[in-house]
């Protein structure tokens, strides 16, 4: 954890901290002007609400919410490349896009007013992770179609801060500008932050006695030991923010110094938990799958958008004093979630189970195989430089520890095998954690 002091700032408190009956009076008419635009404004939205045999006039109360279809990534890409957008373009500043590494892209756009309610939103995120105009905040997000790095950008700037728009890559460079520009808050995912701090100590600099003091990262699930190992390495709050392109990108939700669930934004957004089978509402607390219904939105609303996202609502309020709705930080996605022998196993239980036992590194592959008819995991582990130059018994036995923990804890059986330094390609972006063969 960060000996540097690190405040707990809200940014907008009177919508941050909003009574809860004015907040709701304020979401259903968000709402209700919300499903009002896409009916009229967007074809497929039309459709799948007449479908239902919904008008817009039947959403009463919040708990219409639940009456509303689903929308799916695979109906952006059925839309491809506008039909989802319910303004002309003439209204549209910007355009993003995701990756479309299964697919089409899925396009999303915004007007003026989404820039700047998006700006808004990460500036209060950044106000979570402690900065202020005083600040110079060290964004290596990628730039691009990707939302990542213009959305931290556009956010410090909101606040007042200086902005380092290194974007990812040239890793030694990025290092070299964090001590040479002295920034104070690092944004990027936290496995390129973990790569960070490797590369920072080859090239002999202690991250601990420069002036950063705090790190807001997102884009990809990460355990609490993960967090832990950042904080020891960098020395410094590591604050986890949650978003997605399609509902608008970061800043959907982002941790407090409280560091106990995620604030969701909801005088932005509305945030429901399903049963991933079924759809069905689950209550909080019980884990399932994220959905959001964008209320503010312009350019590209979206309702009841299904993130593949697992977490569970938090009712009870924080002490930051925030009256948003929480949630529990991500443990990982239906579509990233592996099934071996009938378990259920996340990669981010295994990276917490080897953080745990301390001699391994935070990179790791896990890959998944199938010989006859039975599912086979192998999980890659790197080891540091001194144990992987000790004695073989040793490693062996380290090997054997990881091994009886992650059956012990996760019930499943797996294959360990240690790898040297740096054998595991590391990721500028989202780290690709899963090689599953059983699809190739």
């Amino acid at each position: 954890m960060s000996k540097k002091p690190v405040e707990n700032l809200i940014w907008n408190e009177a919508r941050e901290c909003m009574p809860q009956e004015e907040k709701e009076k304020l979401q259903l008419a968000k709402l209700r002007e919300t499903v009002r635009r896409v009916y009229q404004k967007v074809p497929h939205y039309r459709n799948a609400l007449q479908k239902r045999g919904i008008s817009p006039d039947d959403i009463r109360s919040l708990a219409d919410l639940a009456e509303l279809p689903f929308t799916e990534k695979n109906d952006l890409r059925d839309n491809y490349p506008f039909g989802m957008f319910a303004v002309p373009q003439s209204e549209i500043v910007r355009i993003h896009a995701s990756s479309g590494t299964t697919g089409k892209p899925t396009v999303v756009a915004y007007t003026q007013g989404d820039v700047d309610n998006w700006s808004e939103l990460v500036a209060r995120s950044l106000s979570c992770a402690g900065a202020t105009y005083e600040d110079t905040v060290h964004v290596a997000y990628g730039y691009g179609l990707f939302t990542g790095g213009l959305g931290l950008h556009y956010g410090a700037e909101r606040i007042g801060a200086t902005v380092v728009p290194v974007s990812g890559g040239n890793t030694e460079r990025q290092v070299t500008l964090l001590q040479d520009f002295g920034a104070t808050i690092l944004a990027c995912t936290p496995s390129y932050a973990m790569h960070i701090a490797e590369v920072a100590r080859e090239m002999g600099i202690d991250f601990r006695e420069l002036p950063l003091r705090s790190g807001i990262f997102g884009a990809e699930p990460w355990s609490d030991n993960m967090r832990r190992k950042i904080e020891a390495e960098l020395g410094i709050s590591a604050i986890d923010i949650y978003g997605l392109s399609e509902v608008i990108g970061p800043g959907v939700a982002c941790e407090c110094q409280a560091k106990d669930g995620l604030h969701v934004f909801d005088d932005h957004f509305l945030v429901e938990v399903i049963d991933p089978i079924t759809g069905e509402v689950l209550p909080p607390g019980q884990e399932g799958e994220l959905v959001f219904t964008s209320i503010t939105k312009e350019a590209f609303p979206i309702i009841r958008y299904r993130t593949r996202d697992i977490s569970a609502i938090i009712e009870e309020p924080c002490e930051c004093g925030r009256t948003h709705v929480r949630i529990k930080r991500i443990c990982g996605r239906t579509d990233d979630m592996l099934i071996i022998r009938g378990v259920n196993v996340f990669p981010s239980q295994i990276e917490s189970v080897l953080l745990e036992i301390g001699e391994a590194e935070p990179h790791y592959q896990l890959i998944v195989d199938r010989h006859g008819q039975m599912d086979c995991l192998e999980v890659l582990v790197e080891v540091s430089e001194n144990m992987f130059s000790d004695k073989v018994k040793g490693l062996e036995e380290l090997g054997r520890r990881i091994h009886h923990k992650i059956e012990s804890i996760l019930g499943v059986s797996c294959k360990v095998r240690l790898v040297e330094p740096k054998t595991i390609e590391r990721s500028i972006g989202k780290a690709k954690r899963v090689i599953d063969k059983r699809k190739i």
